[in-house]
């Protein structure tokens, strides 16, 4: 097993991979969200060179990547609250965190390194993509003509780039699953991979205190738990599923609680009621410049601005309904704790006694990095991640090694 895990490289795992999409250090948070709102990508990687400068033979370096919920927290942020068109012209390195989770990996690495690199906290991988000159060329036109951006390029130091994530690592052992035997039908409470500490957020809390527990959980690929006041899971606050929103998110963060943003994102759309309380929250606050300039949907402006009198409006104090929270995470407690994804905040969830590759797969189903795990009453035991798994994988790589050197 070991010996043959030691065969492949990193390239094995990016073949058919897009290449990624990219912005200058020197463009604007208002750069960042064009290029978003113009791109079938989640996510837009920043680079250290400017590829807007007629200059040649620039040395590229990716330094980060940004997502819609990057520019939400900083809009939220309350020195930007007052004035977001003053934020959006803020350079794009003020969403940057830790530019040390960014790691090149050149395609020859072995599968090993790349496991190595992710344990010790390297979220996002750089590797080249390898291409024939005709393929690239015609791809590259391709991408040049369909791209609304000029400052969006694909290529640096004229090679292509994509993303190793944590997903396509995990896809890689399950297709080689058997070779790790017995350790997959093990439950993830005997392998002692559950993390028993998590971000969380009450039910009723403004949403606006999740706000650091949510851009944490971004740079660790993870999510904010939403519980009510006896400690059950009721869903979750994504980082993944919020970057599907756009910059109007960040009034609703503003004004909301979390169970409230819960059901704003829910289902592709905020309902009516849930806006027109946002509206009236933000002219409550006296923050009519974030609504001026994020709430852009012509009927909402027209429904809020024709109303006769702010009594017609929700009170900035109403209490949404919660009449949603049972269908959300509606399952029966005798039935078996396989995932389910009704709605877009419904945490996925499975059972201590579940197997590392029942959990595998319920992940990896679901596009996320992490399963919650709960109890028999809903309660939340702690959460596994793709990061707990690999180190399992990792640990027992080792042992088999030494026993394969001993033999």
């Amino acid at each position: 097993m070991a010996v043959r895990l030691l065969g492949y490289e990193v390239a094995d795992l990016c073949l058919g991979k897009p290449p990624l999409r990219s912005l200058p250090a020197g463009a604007t948070v208002a750069d960042a969200l064009t290029a978003l709102k113009t791109s079938a990508d989640n996510f837009i990687s920043v680079w250290s060179c400017d590829h807007r400068s007629n200059k040649r033979n620039l040395e590229c370096v990716c330094v980060g990547k940004v997502c819609m919920v990057d520019i939400v927290c900083y809009l939220c942020q309350e020195d930007n609250l007052y004035s977001p068109g003053l934020a959006l012209k803020s350079p794009v390195s003020v969403l940057l965190k830790d530019q040390g989770s960014v790691k090149h990996v050149e395609p020859f690495s072995s599968l090993l390194d790349t496991i190595d690199l992710i344990l010790q906290g390297a979220q996002n991988l750089v590797v080249p993509i390898k291409s024939n000159n005709a393929s690239f060329s015609s791809r590259r036109k391709q991408l040049q003509k369909s791209s609304s951006l000029s400052f969006c390029p694909t290529t640096h130091n004229g090679q292509e780039f994509c993303w190793l994530t944590q997903e396509d690592v995990i896809r890689f052992l399950l297709s080689s699953i058997g070779l790790f035997s017995p350790i997959p039908t093990l439950s993830i409470d005997t392998l002692g991979i559950i993390t028993h500490e998590f971000s969380a957020v009450n039910y009723h809390s403004p949403a606006t205190s999740a706000l650091g527990a949510i851009s944490q959980s971004l740079l660790d690929q993870t999510s904010v738990a939403i519980l009510d006041d006896d400690g059950i899971l009721i869903g979750e606050l994504s980082p993944l599923t919020l970057t599907s929103c756009d910059e109007t998110l960040a009034a609703a963060v503003t004004t909301l609680s979390a169970g409230e943003l819960m059901a704003y994102i829910d289902c592709g759309g905020p309902p009516e009621e849930i806006r027109r309380v946002v509206h009236a929250r933000l002219k409550e606050r006296k923050l009519e410049a974030m609504l001026e300039e994020f709430i852009t949907d012509s009927d909402s402006v027209n429904a809020f601005s024709s109303s006769s009198s702010d009594e017609e409006l929700p009170s900035p104090t109403t209490t949404l309904s919660r009449s949603g929270r049972f269908s959300r995470f509606s399952h029966s407690r005798s039935s078996s704790y396989s995932a389910r994804m009704v709605r877009r905040a419904e945490a996925i969830v499975c059972h201590p006694g579940s197997s590392l590759v029942a959990v595998m797969i319920q992940a990896i189903a679901h596009r996320v990095n992490y399963v919650w795990v709960i109890e028999d009453d809903c309660s939340v035991v702690g959460i596994v991640t793709f990061a707990n798994m690999l180190n399992i994988f990792r640990q027992n790589f080792d042992s088999t090694m030494s026993s394969e050197i001993q033999n």
